[in-house]
């Protein structure tokens, strides 16, 4: 029986209880280009009006102990376990990532669901020496406001969830911006928890309001004083145009966007793990991760068999519909990524890189590439979301740093090597200038506990894990004095005149 977009939406659509609108913003399968719902695109009158929701919400919702807004969290958390199936299901359908992968990104929902209930009750500051007598300082964290989350089509749910279940335990409202590439995922999400919220008696109205469309209602949240931080994630192009609307009204950004990421495989590495974690860091998700390998930087002693071994691999990964049993590759999310991957290995062949794969199959399917460059050439050190690994020579680990840091993103990066003073070397404030610096494996697959983000182009921001939380408080700074003197701060002397 051949493979029906729209028969698969049909039925997801009824599991997951919702039923999309006939709106003016349709969603096409990758899988085999059909159409599987529209929904309504907000107007910037629509968005402020969300905003206003979510602003009346948060009033109500900063109130909230922690611990009870860890409780919906963790109520939401159970939802989609429920609906995991279902739901990994869509994200498939919408953006075409193997099952695999689609079931993956509601189980990194889930995860991070379960790390913010245990933060709900760790959302602490610190007591600070005081040089003053009888006084105590400390600093405390409050909730910060309505929160704006950007999110992009390649992780429709997961990279919204790290934002929002933080916000929300730290007593936070949330107004999401999906892309337009996955709104249909988007909705369902934004159904299953207004079905736990409902269900929860201290949940305002207008705790999560989800704003569909493109770039202008992008602007809109942009623009709205009201929404003290927008976490958006993107390209670099995306983040350019929105820190300085976000920053002209003094509004906060946390801005994860592009990654050129490298992984460095040295004479000493286990080339057999090697090997793995190249294939799925360069191919998985179709080269459309933000923490994809872009770059492998192989050392001149193993770089014959290396290469060959990949040579060798590459022609045999199976390349197909996303729900099929053994598919490694799905689709590129729509004709214009398969575009701009062509563009990109004709610049590289014009550069003098030498391409093995990459043709376009149909519709928005490629063959993965790899491209052996010469040198680190201008279409090197640029971002293309699609499965093309470029390959580069190295004689020491100094010359390789230089290269893996010689880009202007700053995400992820990895080196395979079983010598001690080179992974150190790697992991110091003289190696990678990444956020995220992995050893013995690839630059991509975080885990929710570390903090994710990176440098330079990637913009800064920190999600997920670790101390991510702070971004989505204000910190105040507590002074008490208890005692009967009112000493001042620096030995000032400021003694009124006695009458």
């Amino acid at each position: 029986m051949s493979f029906s977009s729209e028969a698969e939406a049909a039925r997801l659509f009824d599991r997951l209880g919702i039923t999309p609108g006939a709106g003016d913003l349709g969603s096409t399968s990758p899988i085999d280009g059909g159409l599987i719902g529209k929904v309504a695109t907000a107007s910037p009158a629509d968005v402020a009006a969300a905003v206003g929701r979510a602003q009346a919400a948060f009033q109500h919702w900063r109130m909230v102990p922690a611990p009870r807004r860890g409780e919906l969290v963790r109520r939401f958390g159970e939802a989609l376990r429920a609906h995991k199936e279902p739901l990994g299901r869509l994200v498939t359908l919408e953006c075409g990532k193997i099952l695999s992968e689609g079931l993956g990104e509601v189980q990194e929902m889930i995860d991070i669901c379960d790390f913010a209930v245990g933060l709900s009750r760790q959302l602490h500051g610190l007591t600070i020496a005081t040089e003053r007598r009888d006084h105590r300082m400390m600093e405390t964290w409050h909730p910060l406001g309505p929160v704006g989350v950007i999110s992009a089509f390649n992780f429709p749910v997961a990279v919204w969830a790290w934002n929002a279940c933080l916000a929300l335990v730290c007593g936070d409202t949330v107004v999401w911006k999906p892309s337009e590439k996955t709104p249909l995922c988007a909705a369902a999400v934004a159904a299953i928890f207004a079905g736990v919220a409902i269900e929860f008696e201290e949940a305002p109205e207008g705790l999560l309001e989800l704003v569909q469309g493109g770039r202008e209602a992008g602007e809109a949240l942009a623009d709205d004083p009201r929404v003290p931080l927008v976490s958006a994630t993107g390209s670099t192009r995306m983040g350019r145009a929105l820190a300085p609307r976000v920053a002209v009204r003094f509004g906060r950004t946390l801005l994860e966007l592009g990654g050129n990421n490298a992984m460095i495989v040295a004479p000493s590495a286990d080339l057999a793990l090697a090997e793995r974690a190249i294939a799925f860091a360069a191919v998985g998700t179709a080269g459309q991760r933000c923490t994809s390998l872009r770059r492998l930087i192989v050392h001149d002693d193993i770089y014959d068999h290396l290469v060959g071994r990949l040579k060798a691999i590459w022609p045999g990964l199976s390349i197909g519909n996303p729900f099929e049993s053994g598919t490694l590759v799905g689709p590129l999310i729509d004709e214009d990524a398969v575009a701009a991957m062509q563009a990109a290995l004709a610049r590289a062949k014009g550069q003098g890189g030498a391409i093995q794969g990459g043709e376009p199959i149909g519709g928005c399917y490629v063959r993965p590439a790899l491209a052996e460059m010469p040198a680190q050439s201008g279409v090197v050190i640029e971002e293309t979301f699609a499965p093309i690994l470029y390959i580069l020579r190295y004689r020491t680990l100094d010359e390789a740093i230089a290269l893996q840091n010689g880009v202007p993103q700053g995400l992820s990066s990895s080196i395979f090597t079983t010598d001690l003073r080179e992974a150190e070397t790697f992991l110091s404030a003289a190696g990678s200038d990444c956020g995220i610096a992995n050893v013995n494996l690839g630059p991509s697959g975080a885990e929710i506990g570390g903090a994710f983000g990176g440098e330079k182009e990637t913009g800064g921001g920190r999600e997920s894990g670790s101390d991510s939380w702070r971004a989505y408080m204000r910190r105040a700074t507590n002074v008490v004095n208890y005692g009967r003197d009112l000493p001042l701060a620096q030995g000032v002397d400021f003694d009124l005149p006695t009458e």
